[in-house]
Formats: structure tokens, sequence, C-alpha cells
């Protein structure tokens, strides 16, 4: 086997005074440089020749393609995942399908050094042109205009996961959401520090069956977007404010007052609003019957919110009233 600066003599080559006598001896690092050498369907054969080189490879290999695979590619993610947790470039190019959600879950699961970069997102939105649920959380390598490039050729999207992506989740990126994907239902724009009311409201305006929106650590926006949301999406079901804190009463009064249709199944987390006062928490809980703060059944979030320690939810203000109206025994 032959390399730009000369031969590999792989049987009995003498290294540091070791006899190397069995494929199992050679060091990593010259095992590295052979198989940069050979195909990537070889490197996958490689592995499975003793347990010594398998992990090699699973520590070593940082770029690998299965684009030869044409037959039963999802198993093969399946097998490889766990073992090649190095990985950084994944080349997964299909003829036709072959992919399933497993396998990339297994992919998001163990290879945590993979960066999806913008090149990786037009490939996956001109080849995945039907997607309606898509995870990109903590992925931080895309920019904002390869997400709004994805949601143009993407319009079916449901359910988006962008938690984390603080590169690639702005105010430009949202209205591209809002513009592009109307059957939006679910999004998690956790900790995306830079987008404020104006992407939100666009979200509101566009995207009308929204259901559940995650704003957690979105410091940035206001009553403003809570406004918005109120008053447009009906569908609405969960609402994750945690550590926005220029939250305050209006937003509250808002929801209260809002044409949410379903008062019967709604999740809200307002943690570390410390604007809010109880008067206004309480009359959200009065709209809202399933908002509970009793034990077990917290779909009302309030931590850190001292100041909210009256605020309770419908069923304990029932059940105060039953024991109330017990009749006392005769003494």
């Amino acid at each position: 086997m032959m390399s730009e600066g000369g031969s590999f003599n792989l049987c009995f080559e003498k290294m540091e005074g070791n006899m190397i006598t069995e494929w199992k001896d050679i060091p990593v690092e010259l095992l590295m440089r052979i198989l940069n050498l050979v195909d990537d369907r070889t490197v996958i054969i490689a592995s499975g020749v003793c347990s010594g080189w398998r992990d090699a490879i699973s520590f070593g290999l940082t770029r690998l393609s299965l684009s030869w695979c044409k037959k039963d590619m999802n198993s093969l993610v399946l097998s490889l995942a766990p073992k090649l947790v190095k990985l950084q470039t994944l080349v997964l190019r299909q003829d036709k399908p072959q992919l399933e959600d497993n396998a990339v879950e297994a992919i998001a699961n163990h290879c945590h050094d993979l960066k999806l970069t913008d090149h990786s997102l037009y490939s996956l939105a001109r080849g995945c042109t039907n997607l309606t649920k898509l995870n990109l959380s903590g992925c931080t390598s895309f920019s904002d205009t390869a997400l709004a490039y994805l949601t143009r050729i993407c319009r079916k999207l449901k359910v988006l996961n962008l938690c984390g992506c603080v590169e690639a989740v702005s105010d430009s990126a949202l209205q591209a959401i809002g513009e592009n994907c109307s059957q939006m239902q679910s999004l998690n724009l956790g900790w995306c520090e830079k987008i404020s009311d104006d992407g939100v409201m666009s979200l509101a305006y566009g995207c009308p069956d929204l259901r559940s929106l995650d704003l957690c650590g979105c410091v940035l926006i206001t009553d403003e977007s809570v406004v918005a949301l109120a008053n447009r999406c009906v569908h609405l079901r969960s609402l994750g404010l945690y550590y926005c804190r220029n939250i305050t009463d209006r937003a509250m009064y808002s929801l209260a007052q809002s044409g949410v249709k379903n008062k019967h199944e709604i999740n809200l987390n307002i943690s570390q609003c410390t604007y809010l006062t109880p008067s206004a928490v309480q009359a959200v809980c009065d709209t809202f019957p399933a908002l509970h703060t009793c034990s077990g059944r917290h779909s009302l979030v309030m931590s850190g919110c001292l100041n909210l320690t009256s605020v309770h939810c419908a069923c304990i203000l029932q059940a105060h009233r039953a024991h109330t109206a017990l009749p006392h025994p005769a003494h």
C-alpha cells in the first residue's frame, strides 16, 4: 500500500524497538494514516478486524461518508452511531429514501461533535421538502440565512426545536418561519437571546395554529409578544416564559382575556418573571381551570416568584370551599 511519502511495510516493522507481528499491534497513529488512504467502506470493514482497531477508529475517525450504501443505510447508521463518537462530518446522501427517525436520533444521541453548517441545512432542505418535524437543538454552526432557506423549502414543518441555536435564531429567521410555515404547531426557541418582540409577533401573525411555544431565556421579549400570541394564537396550549424578566401583569391579563379556545388543557411557565403580581396571575388561573399549582399537577410553574405564593389553582379553591361548607360536629 503506497502513500505520497513512500510505502508502509505493515508486517514486521520495527517501531521504537517493538516488533509488529500482528495487525492488531499496529500503532493507532499509523493505522489512522493507512485508513486515510482507503475508501469509507473499507474503513467500516476495518473497524471489525479486532477490538483494538474498532476502538482506534471510534476515537480517531472524524469524517465519514455513507453515500456508497445503497441498501439498508438505516441499520448501518444505527450500528455505527454509538461507536463513532468523534465524528465531525457525516455524509448521508441517498439516491432513494433509506433513513428513518431512529437513525437520526442515534446520530444526535451519540455523535456530539458533528457540526450542522449552512451547507448541511441547504442539503437537508433540498432533499426533504416534505419535512414535518425537525430537532436542531444545540446546533450553533448554521446561520439565520440557512434557517430562512429551510423554511422556504420545507413549508410543511409543524414541529421545530431550535433551543440553543443562538447564531441562527434571529428576528429575520422568525419572520421567515411566520411567512413560510403557516402549519407550525410547536416551536422551541429556548435561550435564543437575540430575538425580540418583532420576531415573536411575526410568529403570532403567521402561525395561527401554534400550540406550543417555548421562549425561556429570551430576555429581550416584553408584554408585546404575549399580547400578540394571546390575540392571534387561539389554539395555544403551552407557553414557556421562564426568565423572561420583562414580562409584567399586562401580559397575564392579556392571556386571561384571550380568545384561546381550550381552557382545560394548558401549561404556563412564568418562573423568574419577578415583576408579576398575585392578582394578575390569579386572573389567568381563574380563566384556565387546567392550570394547577397543587402537588403533582404543576402545569403552572412559578419557581423563583416568591411574591406569588398566594396564587392557587381552581381545584385548591374548590377543595377549600368544600371543606368550609362541611357541618362542624356538635360539641
